[in-house]
């Protein structure tokens, strides 16, 4: 027993001396390649901690710009390592979002900085206005286009749409915006404050507004009332009753939508077709894509001309992918106005998409697909440039065309630009912000000037500085149409001036001509403008084709 425990004792001091042994050699390796010494203690252990963020760059980050930065952008901000970087970033920043990079201010930040200053002016409530539902939605999309408020509440008679009958609310305020990039027209964005504390928040659906909803027998609707509906319905979200008058935009998914939207960043838009559009050439590369541009001018004061641009392509020009079971095609348009001087005027940058079902497509490839954005000009010499992209096949084409915006004198008969339309007609309240739309009327052009027989040919024009017989109180002008095949007077009407809406200073002629009589070829249509008191005359020209509906 005793050797056996010699043995053992032998064994284990073997085993202790080899164990030193080894931790001693691996002390001298790692003290040749200048290693720290190893050990099992990880608070020894060296971190590979990446340094914190200064707090003015977190400020930055997560205040100042919180609601404009991309996800993209967050995330290849914190990714930089150096502070030269981050500056670097932050100029580049402001700068892709600057509408005029040729002047020295950047007329973006500035106005984004001037709106959170507003916001924390008007909207703190308990917390700092920019904060605020209202404030996020004021500094993200800028100043709304008009706004109903309800500071106090109280009685409120539901239109139709929202489904009649009368209620008493908590303070509401409706904003309007005509159009936002990226969420669409016509767009109502409504703001409760239903604890009085002035903290407005944004609503999901149009019954947030209402103080007696919870309650029983009160602020029924017109379909409570006539027990068609139930108000326990209303509440737990069930009832379809509003769904008859109910406009599209207050749809649950409709406002989900917009909801939806209103909480991304603005999207920094085509900024490689801005570098595209100084090109001199329209071959920008091997496969081009064909398009029109039309400018039109209407005035809208002495000073301030509103110039339409329209671009329009052909379907075919364009690929169709698959989209949810539907064929889709998609454009990226950029526009760049530039005066005689080289100053930036304006920049237009939107998206055209068309859609058709499989059984639709051979169609929808046969028509058109048109763009236009109207901008307010001083008359003056100017250069734009359009560049258009099909998103699908990546095909681009560009042009560069130089166009005077003209100035209507106030004492001389004069007219705007004399437009063939494919459509027109009087404008509804879903036209409100809406493309096309010239005062009254709703104007999609033909800019090929080729129509089918059997449709009709839309004739839009404007007159200025008309005089007005005080005997009938109808404008003292005459105005004949007047179309002509080969040279030889074929049609004449007479205006009639019947519906007339415009003052004397702007009469506007909106007609719609049939094709079923005219014969397949080529016409030119004269309007003729005569002022009975000043005797001035003007004649304006468009030519147009009529072929083959098959």
């Amino acid at each position: 027993m005793s050797k056996f425990r010699s043995f053992r004792a032998f064994c284990v001091a073997s085993v202790f001396v080899l164990a030193l042994g080894l931790s001693a050699s691996a002390q001298k390796k790692g003290d040749k390649k200048g290693d720290p010494t190893p050990t099992d203690d990880p608070t020894q252990k060296v971190r590979n901690v990446k340094p914190e963020l200064k707090d003015a760059y977190k400020k930055w980050l997560n205040n100042d710009v919180a609601y404009i930065i991309t996800p993209d952008e967050v995330k290849a901000f914190k990714a930089l390592q150096t502070d030269e970087e981050r500056e670097n970033f932050i100029e580049n920043f402001w700068r892709r979002r600057d509408p005029d990079p040729d002047t020295e201010e950047n007329e973006y930040r500035d106005q984004y900085l001037e709106r959170i200053a507003y916001a924390n002016e008007h909207f703190t409530s308990g917390i700092p206005g920019w904060k605020t539902d209202r404030g996020k939605i004021y500094i993200t999309w800028g100043k709304p286009d008009s706004v109903e408020s309800h500071p106090t509440g109280g009685t409120y008679d539901r239109p139709s749409y929202e489904g009649g009958g009368s209620t008493t609310t908590y303070p509401f305020e409706t904003w309007f915006y005509r159009h936002l990039d990226g969420i669409g027209d016509g767009i109502e964005i409504e703001f409760v404050d239903p604890t009085g504390s002035g903290e407005y928040r944004m609503a999901k659906d149009a019954d947030e507004k209402d103080a007696l909803k919870y309650i029983p027998n009160a602020g029924l609707t017109a379909s409570e009332e006539l027990g068609l509906t139930s108000k326990a319905d209303r509440v737990m979200g069930l009832s379809n009753q509003q769904q008859i008058f109910q406009r599209q935009q207050d749809s649950p998914f409709a406002r989900l939508e917009v909801f939806t939207g209103l909480q991304r960043p603005p999207q920094v838009k085509f900024s490689d077709l801005q570098e595209l559009a100084g090109s001199n050439s329209g071959v920008i590369d091997t496969v081009q894509l064909p398009f029109d541009v039309r400018i039109d001018f209407f005035r809208q004061s002495d000073e301030r001309i509103i110039t339409a641009f329209t671009v329009q392509t052909n379907n075919k020009e364009l690929q169709f992918d698959d989209v949810g079971g539907l064929a889709q095609a998609q454009m990226n348009i950029f526009g760049r106005i530039t005066a005689v001087s080289g100053k930036r005027s304006g920049i237009f940058e939107d998206s055209v998409s068309t859609s058709a079902t499989s059984a639709e497509l051979n169609d929808a490839r046969d028509r058109k697909s048109v763009y236009q954005k109207a901008i307010a000009l001083t008359p003056g010499t100017y250069k734009v440039d359009v560049v258009v992209r099909d998103v699908k096949s990546g095909k681009k084409g560009v042009q560069n065309l130089g166009f005077t915006v003209p100035k209507f004198d106030e004492k001389k008969l004069a007219t705007s630009s004399l437009v063939l339309a494919s459509k027109l007609r009087s404008t509804t309240d879903r036209d409100i912000g809406a493309q096309f739309v010239i005062g009254g009327t709703k104007v999609i052009p033909n800019l090929s000037g080729v129509f089918k027989q059997g449709s009709e040919v839309g004739i839009f024009m404007q007159v200025y500085n008309a005089g007005i017989d005080q005997t009938t109180l109808r404008p003292a002008v005459d105005v004949d149409y007047v179309i002509l095949k080969e040279g030889k007077e074929v049609f004449r009407q007479k205006e009639d001036w019947a519906g007339l809406s415009d003052s004397g200073q702007r009469l506007t002629l909106a007609r719609l001509l049939p094709t079923t009589i005219m014969p397949l070829g080529d016409y030119e249509l004269r309007i003729q403008v005569k002022d009975r008191v000043g005797g001035q005359v003007i004649e304006n020209k468009a030519k147009f084709s009529v072929v083959s509906s098959n």
